[in-house]
């Protein structure tokens, strides 16, 4: 399994992916989850992936070769798409067609076939956007009501988010919040594994700042090291019941 968060505030927006991929106890590896297209100046997409990693790289290669949709005699990429809502569309479609081609196999051996993405960048003068892509194709967009959006492990996570991202958060705390996210569900959950991979993408930028944490993070392991110590405080700090001090 895996964790992805997408976090989108009006600064911009930061895309966070673990790499763990878990096939049983005995047979866990890492894969690189986030994948980046990236023009300078003309374009930045981000694209994190869960669920069959078999149906997500196959998607991924597709959309990189080049898709003709229904309807067209043009092949297009992620880097052709003129916007982000298409981009958005050349992904799902080819997530669903996958999954028409290789289910009924995969089905009749009791394997799971679904798989989610987690889209998010900017193409030229067009704004910043997030979106989840489902595994029938379908997708919705990150509004600011809630503005991130989580595939794969990611109910541990979701609290921190809940409570404290705001759209009007900056881009700096957003990343805080989502790396805080990441440690609260490493300790919880076994299949979401380090290293992690992030890319933040500042607004009208039009190109991201990568980084991949490693296990020996200085920054990360502090960060979950200060956060624990927190929570006991507030813990300790919190009035015990009443009717049990009588």
């Amino acid at each position: 399994m895996t964790y992805c968060v997408g976090l989108m505030v009006e600064d911009g927006l930061a895309m966070i992916a673990d790499t763990r991929t878990n096939a049983g106890v005995d047979n866990i590896s890492s894969y690189r989850k986030l994948h980046v297209t990236e023009v300078a100046g003309e374009r930045v997409l981000a694209v994190a992936t869960a669920g069959n990693l078999s149906v997500t790289q196959t998607a991924m290669t597709m959309v990189r070769e080049g898709i003709r949709m229904p309807g067209s005699e043009e092949t297009e990429t992620l880097y052709t798409a003129p916007t982000l809502f298409r981009a958005a569309q050349l992904i799902g479609h080819a997530i669903r067609t996958v999954r028409e081609q290789i289910a009924p196999s995969m089905e009749a051996d009791n394997l799971m076939v679904d798989a989610s993405v987690l889209l998010g960048g900017q193409i030229g003068e067009g704004r910043v956007g997030l979106y989840l892509i489902y595994s029938q194709g379908n997708f919705i967009e990150c509004q600011p009501d809630t503005p991130y959006l989580q595939i794969g492990e990611f109910k541990y996570g979701k609290p921190i988010l809940d409570r404290a991202l705001r759209t009007n958060t900056p881009l700096p705390e957003a990343v805080k919040l989502g790396l805080i996210s990441f440690d609260s569900t490493l300790r919880s959950n076994v299949s979401v594994g380090l290293p992690i991979d992030m890319i933040v993408i500042r607004k009208d930028a039009l190109h991201g700042s990568h980084r991949r944490l490693e296990v020996d993070d200085t920054y990360f392991r502090d960060l979950g090291a200060r956060w624990s110590q927190a929570m006991a405080e507030a813990h300790r700090a919190m009035p015990s019941p009443p009717w049990l001090e009588k």
